[in-house]
C-alpha cells in the first residue's frame, strides 16, 4: 500500500472523512513481504513519489538497525549486538543511503512547491 495509486487512495478517504490527506507509510511488514531487504525497493519508491512532488506523504517508517537480520533469544547462547530479536531489519549500512535518499527527495519536493 505504498505505491503512487495506493497513497492517492488513501488520501482521498482521509479528505472524505475530514482528516488532512497526510500519511506515513510503512516500509517493512506486509509492504517488504516481511523480506527485510524489500524495504529498499520500498523506500526507493516512496522516494520517487516524493521527488515528484507529492505532498501527502509526511513519513516513513523503516524496520533498521546496526546488523541486518533477527536473532532468537536463545538461554545460554550470547546475542549478537545491534541485531533484532523482534522483526528482520536491514542494516545501518543499508539504512544510511536511504535517509541520505529520502532526503534529496524531500529537497526536490521543496524545490518543485516554490
Amino acid at each position: 500500500n505504498y505505491d503512487a495509486e495506493s497513497v492517492a487512495k488513501v488520501c482521498e478517504a482521509l479528505k472524505a472523512a475530514g482528516l488532512p490527506p497526510s500519511v506515513m507509510i510503512d516500509a517493512s511488514h506486509s509492504n517488504s513481504h516481511k523480506i527485510c531487504r524489500n524495504q529498499i525497493n520500498v523506500v526507493s519508491d516512496i522516494a520517487e513519489q516524493i521527488s515528484e512532488g507529492s505532498p501527502n506523504i509526511m513519513g516513513v517508517m523503516i524496520e533498521s538497525n546496526l546488523v541486518e537480520g533477527r536473532q532468537d533469544i536463545v538461554p545460554g547462547q550470547p546475542l549478537t549486538y545491534g541485531q533484532s530479536v523482534t522483526d528482520a531489519c536491514i542494516s545501518w549500512e543499508d539504512t544510511v543511503p536511504l535517509l541520505d535518499q529520502l532526503a534529496r527527495s524531500v529537497r526536490d519536493r521543496r524545490a518543485r512547491n516554490m
